[in-house]
């Protein structure tokens, strides 16, 4: 392996050592896509091998899509991540906890050169992801390289996220643009007109 997977400089992906590396992490995730769903202690257990770190009460719904499976992956506590969590992480991608994915999120650390000369050659880099606590991604979602996301942040099914978005607001779209902070009448309605009953919440 070589350091500038995660120094933001070119690279050749394609090199012996980085393939062989990626292969055994590529095999523990195989094993995770073909558990059966009530075996949640083998489960954790394959997460805890894949992932650089992942917290107590993280669930990924299988499959889980990653070039390196989880091995770059910094994910917290009680993250959910719903069916076909796709990760470019060639690079470190970080995850708070309380964290949701909709189903089929990307998250893409990996890039290439605008420069065909340089894709000829095979060369890529890679930049890292953070994504803050108690963030929510809708369905879709498109996080792409170098992105950090704050605390709080409600990220629109579908969006593509290009720049970094700040915490506690709402952003949607292609490109993901800010709509709206999160803000004192997200604390009385769930859903428009649907109020929150607070004294049933548990």
């Amino acid at each position: 392996m070589t350091t500038d997977m995660h120094n933001g400089n070119l690279y050749l992906p394609m090199d012996q050592s980085i393939l062989q590396e990626q292969e055994a992490a590529q095999e523990l995730q195989y094993d995770y896509n073909q558990t059966r769903p009530g075996d949640h202690d083998k489960r954790a257990e394959l997460l805890s091998q894949m992932f650089a770190e992942i917290g107590e009460e993280t669930y990924i719904e299988p499959p889980l899509h990653a070039n390196w499976a989880g091995h770059f992956m910094h994910f917290g506590s009680q993250i959910f991540a719903n069916y076909n969590l796709t990760a470019v992480d060639d690079t470190h991608i970080y995850v708070g906890d309380h964290t949701m994915f909709g189903p089929n999120v990307i998250l893409a650390a990996g890039t290439h050169p605008v420069l065909f000369e340089l894709r000829e050659k095979e060369y890529q880099y890679n930049l890292p992801i953070k994504i803050g606590r108690n963030c929510w991604l809708g369905a879709g979602a498109i996080v792409l390289p170098g992105v950090t996301i704050g605390d709080n942040t409600v990220i629109g099914a579908g969006s593509v996220v290009t720049k970094n978005v700040p915490a506690n607001v709402v952003a949607v779209g292609n490109p993901c643009r800010v709509m709206r902070a999160i803000n004192a009448r997200d604390h009385e309605y769930y859903d428009r007109q649907r109020k929150i009953i607070w004294s049933k919440i548990q």
